[in-house]
């Protein structure tokens, strides 16, 4: 228990000027008109922030598979989410450019939600179907011009670590934009910091990468089918993963 709460004060008191100075470089950089590009400076204080709060924090990441994803054309990653530390597992080991879809609420967090959207990150309101189409749209329009993009299609985390039903909206987006999805399950992160928890438990993370699955000539009559072979995908990198540790969902 001392370990926990030392790790967790050594993250919150560190987590806390980080966020803020890797978010100020960001909105800097938005208001000064800096334009994304691969290697730029929203992709170095993005990874670069990330990884130091997950140094600090105790939870090294491997990647697992990740030889299966394409390096000639940007993908949509379509990830479980168990916890705040998925994102910061992908943002900081993945390579390349890489944003998020992500929900409405994280454009509330102070700083953090504008320097997301300055560096190029979708908010999406889903209980507006007309404005989560045009965010999607945007997506598509970012993917196609070369931006990877991390979806969690279950919508939020989950509070018992087994896997939500996916949310049709994420294969849409691929679907327009055409570009092939990586199934994606991050392992480990529950036990770090499960939702509504405030100690961290440090441990590895693993990230596993399946097989991408190709969307070119799919069109949008084809997502629940887009949809069931990416979650049967996830499912069985979640059973097959050595630490997991929940049920099936």
């Amino acid at each position: 228990m001392l370990n926990r709460l030392w790790c967790s004060l050594r993250y919150y008191v560190a987590g806390l000027p980080l966020t803020a100075w890797h978010s100020s470089i960001a909105v800097v950089a938005g208001l000064l008109g800096v334009k994304w590009r691969s290697g730029g400076i929203y992709d170095w204080t993005q990874a670069t922030w990330a990884r130091r709060l997950l140094w600090v924090a105790g939870t090294p990441v491997t990647l697992d598979g990740f030889d299966h994803v394409p390096r000639d054309q940007p993908v949509v990653y379509v990830c479980n989410h168990q916890s705040w530390f998925d994102i910061l597992a992908l943002a900081g080991t993945i390579p390349g450019t890489l944003r998020f879809v992500a929900k409405k609420e994280m454009a509330k967090i102070p700083l953090l939600g504008r320097a997301m959207k300055a560096a190029g990150h979708i908010y999406i309101d889903r209980q507006n179907r007309a404005q989560a189409i045009e965010a999607y749209q945007e997506a598509a329009d970012w993917i196609r011009a070369g931006l990877n993009t991390v979806v969690f299609p279950e919508g939020t985390r989950s509070r018992t670590g087994r896997l939500l039903p996916f949310k049709k909206g994420p294969f849409v987006l691929a679907l327009a934009a055409q570009v092939p999805v990586v199934p994606v399950y991050v392992s480990n992160t529950f036990q770090i910091l499960p939702k509504a928890h405030v100690l961290l438990r440090p441990q590895p993370i693993t990230i596993h990468f399946a097989e991408p699955i190709p969307t070119a000539g799919m069109t949008y009559d084809d997502r629940e089918e887009l949809l069931r072979r990416t979650h049967a995908a996830v499912l069985r990198m979640r059973a097959a993963s050595e630490d997991a540790v929940f049920d099936q969902a």
